[in-house]
């Protein structure tokens, strides 16, 4: 019994394999491969314009693409897209709750679309709103939610058809502190109860608190893959001194490149990254003019490691 188990929570509930989307001359997607777990939180990272969104596109069904094979919950895609789409929830990027209706008319006319009938809609919607912590709002208009809640009421709307799998395009941009934590609070309890979550991200630190693994995406290509914990301990020293003020570029030019492991300079800031800080930080005792910052080595650092410090125009 507990190796059947164990089979049900390794099986892939979201299969990619050689993915390929070219819009006009651009590959937006090319070649990415990549498997989500039953059971798992994966995300997806990237800068703006890496392929993230039209990879969740393909993967619903919603943009065709030129090459490739995509298993969304044991249904092949596009063939079946929308046969898998009636066990799946989506949290778009953009808020598309309609404003002419309640809270609760918006969770009716959604899960409408599934053919679940307005009794059973009805009978839900106490606990999705509960979920939501979004109780007290069942009659109130879209117009009278914030931000926090409007994106809240996106994820309760996302659960409607009970989904085996939940994709979600940037949750919680826009959001503050505390919502942002109230959403992700709410995502390790669907990870609880067995839910599956494929999301992007720009916020590393959501990537690193909520995701068992995560791909790194640039330029349409996956360039890295793992937990955040592997992807740090591989990719990146395991600690990071960060010296800013006047004269921190000039002296990490001609100090720091003797005392570090490696130095990347944006700005007016110095990261000096280090196996041992010890040296580095003897060194900037003697020089009260400059500040810094001592700190472990996180999955932000692998990333602007990996696709660069430089902003980019997106395609």
């Amino acid at each position: 019994m507990a190796a059947e188990g164990a089979a049900a929570v390794s099986a892939a509930a979201l299969s990619v394999h050689e993915l390929r989307k070219v819009y006009g001359a651009v590959a937006a997607v090319d070649g990415v491969t990549f498997a989500v777990r039953a059971g798992e939180c994966y995300a997806l990272l990237g800068p703006n314009g890496a392929g993230k969104t039209s990879i969740l596109r393909c993967c619903l069904g919603l943009t065709a693409y030129q090459s490739g094979a995509i298993d969304l919950l044991g249904q092949a895609v596009p063939a079946h897209a929308r046969m898998a789409r009636q066990r799946t929830g989506v949290v778009p990027q953009m808020d598309n709750l309609d404003p002419d209706f309640t809270v609760e008319e918006n969770l009716v006319v959604y899960g409408r679309y599934f053919g679940i009938d307005k009794r059973t809609i009805r009978a839900r919607i106490p606990e999705l709103l509960d979920f939501a912590s979004l109780g007290q709002k069942v009659h109130a208009r879209i117009s009278e939610l914030s931000g926090g809640m409007k994106r809240r009421l996106m994820l309760a709307r996302a659960l409607v058809n009970d989904p085996s799998l939940i994709l979600m395009d940037e949750p919680t941009t826009g959001l503050d502190p505390q919502a942002r934590h109230l959403i992700w609070e709410r995502l390790k309890q669907l990870l609880a109860r067995g839910k599956t979550i494929l999301l992007t991200t720009h916020f590393m630190d959501e990537a690193e608190r909520l995701a068992d693994r995560l791909a790194i995406i640039d330029r349409g290509r996956k360039i890295a893959e793992g937990s955040p914990r592997e992807l740090i301990r591989a990719q990146i020293e395991p600690q990071v001194v960060e010296v800013f003020g006047e004269g921190a570029t000039a002296w990490a030019r001609t100090r720091a490149v003797s005392l570090a492991s490696r130095v990347e300079i944006t700005g007016e800031t110095a990261f000096c990254y280090v196996r041992d800080a010890e040296p580095i930080l003897r060194e900037l005792e003697l020089r009260p003019s400059l500040r810094y910052l001592y700190r472990p080595a996180n999955l932000e650092d692998v990333f602007l490691k990996l696709t660069g410090r430089e902003m980019r125009a997106e395609w």
